[in-house]
C-alpha cells in the first residue's frame, strides 16, 4: 500500500533582492525544515524557498532523499487521481513557495500559455517551460507591492504632469487603454538620461500636484536607493500601477500578463507550475526582455486596486481554516491558524496537496498515524486523504492543492 503522507524537505535560494541572513523568513524555514542540513550566512541574501516539483528547486523525500516528482511519478493514480492525471498530467501542476523580500523585484509579467510556448520553442534555456504562470501573494507579514493598473482616469491626470506629458501619443482622442500602453512602452525605451530628468522634474514639483496618490513622491527616493535614478522601472510602476499594502492574511492576484513587481515583505506564493518571467525593469539593463514581447502581451486586468485583492472564504466545514480561490484550474489555497488545544478535520480532497507550518507546534493526524508539525516542516498529502490539524501551541498552516 502506498504511503499518502510524505515529509519533506526544501531549500532555499539567494536573489539580490532577498533578505539579508536570518532576517528572511524563507531562510529561517529552510534551515528548521529536517534534513536540508541548511545553514543561515548572515551575509546572504535569502529570496525563496520552494516546496514543489520544479526542478530547478524541487522539494525532496525526507526519508529516501530522491525527489518528490520521482515518487509520484511511481505512483500516480495513488497520490494524483485520475481526474486530475486527465486534466494536467503527472506533474503537479502548482508551484508553492515562501518569499523574504528586501528590495523591489524586477518589474516583471509572467507569458501566457501561447507566448510561452512559443518563447520555450525558440529560447529554452530562457523559458524553461511552455506553460504560463497566474500567481497568487498571500501577506505573512506588512506587504508592498506594484500590481496591475490604476483606473484610466487616474493615469491620465498623473500624465499631464510637465515631467511626463511627453510620454503621451502625439495624436490621442481620448486616454484609452492603447494609449496606455504607449506610454509604458515610452517609458521603458527611455534612455538613462531621459529617465533621470524625469525624475528628476517629478522630485521638484509639489506633493499636492500628485492628487491622491501621494505615495509617488515618497516612494520615488526609495526605489532610486535600491536602483538608481536612471532605471524605467520607478516610472512604469509609480506613475501607471497600483500600489498596495496588505496585512498579514490579505492576498493578491496575478493573472497571466498581469504586471507586477512586489516591493516589501513575507509572503506565500503560489503559481500554474512555470518559471517563465518577462522582466523589463528594476533589473541591470542586460538582464532586461524584449520591450516589444513585454508590452504586446500586457493586458490591463486588473485595473484598479481593488480588482487586485483576492478574498477568502470559510473553507467547507472548517471553523479555522479560510480558502483562497483564484479564477484559475491549478490549485487553490488554504490557511489554517488553529488556536492551542484545537482540532480541525479537512475532508479529503480530490487532487494531492502540499502543506506548510509557518509556526506553532502540533500534530498531523491520517488514517491513525501521526506526524510532527512545527515550524518548517512540509508534507504532501495523496489525494482523497482526510487529514486532522492538533495544535499543541498556536498553530498556522498553509496548504496548496488541486482538486
Amino acid at each position: 500500500m502506498v504511503e499518502k503522507v510524505i515529509q519533506l524537505k526544501a531549500y532555499c535560494n539567494e536573489y539580490p533582492w532577498g533578505k539579508q541572513g536570518s532576517h528572511s523568513l524563507a531562510a529561517r524555514l529552510a534551515s528548521k525544515t529536517p534534513g536540508t542540513d541548511f545553514k543561515i550566512d548572515e551575509n546572504k541574501p535569502y529570496a525563496e524557498m520552494w516546496f514543489g516539483t520544479y526542478p530547478e528547486l524541487p522539494a525532496y523525500v525526507l526519508s529516501t532523499g530522491g525527489k518528490l516528482q520521482d515518487f509520484i511519478d511511481k505512483h500516480p493514480d495513488e497520490l494524483v487521481g485520475q481526474s486530475v492525471l486527465q486534466k494536467f498530467g503527472k506533474d503537479l501542476p502548482y508551484l508553492p513557495k515562501i518569499l523574504s523580500i528586501a528590495k523591489a523585484l524586477p518589474l516583471q509579467l509572467h507569458p501566457n500559455k501561447n507566448l510561452a510556448s512559443k518563447l520555450h520553442a525558440r529560447d529554452p534555456s530562457n523559458f524553461t517551460d511552455p506553460n504560463h504562470k497566474p500567481e497568487i501573494a498571500i501577506a505573512l507579514t506588512d506587504f508592498e507591492a506594484f500590481c496591475g493598473f490604476k483606473p484610466l482616469a487616474e493615469i491620465e491626470q498623473l500624465m499631464k504632469l510637465d515631467p511626463l506629458k511627453h510620454f503621451l501619443p502625439s495624436q490621442m482622442s481620448k486616454f484609452d487603454d492603447q494609449a496606455l500602453k504607449h506610454v509604458a512602452k515610452a517609458m521603458l525605451e527611455a534612455s538613462e538620461k531621459e529617465v533621470k530628468q524625469v525624475e528628476e522634474g517629478l522630485s521638484e514639483l509639489p506633493t499636492s500636484a500628485f492628487g491622491k496618490h501621494t505615495n509617488i513622491p515618497e516612494l520615488l527616493p526609495r526605489l532610486q536607493g535600491q536602483y538608481g535614478d536612471t532605471d524605467p522601472g520607478s516610472l512604469v510602476a509609480l506613475i501607471t500601477m497600483n500600489f498596495l499594502t496588505l496585512k498579514p492574511g490579505e492576498a493578491l492576484h496575478i493573472p497571466a500578463d498581469g504586471i507586477h513587481a512586489y516591493l516589501a515583505g513575507d509572503i506565500v506564493e503560489c503559481m500554474a507550475r512555470s518559471n517563465n518571467v518577462l522582466n523589463t525593469g528594476f533589473c541591470p539593463r542586460a538582464d532586461r526582455n524584449n520591450i516589444d514581447t513585454f508590452v504586446s502581451c500586457l493586458t490591463f486586468t486588473p485595473h484598479d486596486a481593488g480588482e487586485a485583492l483576492l478574498p477568502t472564504k470559510s473553507y467547507k466545514d472548517g471553523k479555522h481554516t479560510q480558502v483562497y480561490a483564484p479564477a484559475m484550474s491549478e490549485f487553490n489555497m488554504l490557511r489554517t491558524e488553529l488556536p492551542s488545544g484545537q482540532t480541525e478535520a479537512l475532508a479529503p480532497i480530490g487532487g494531492p496537496s502540499v502543506l506548510i507550518c509557518l509556526s506553532g507546534s502540533g500534530e498531523l493526524r491520517v488514517e491513525g498515524k501521526r506526524h510532527e508539525l512545527k515550524e518548517g516542516y512540509i508534507y504532501f498529502v495523496g489525494q482523497g486523504t482526510g487529514i486532522e490539524f492538533s495544535a499543541k501551541e498556536d498553530l498556522q498552516v498553509y496548504t496548496t492543492y488541486v482538486d
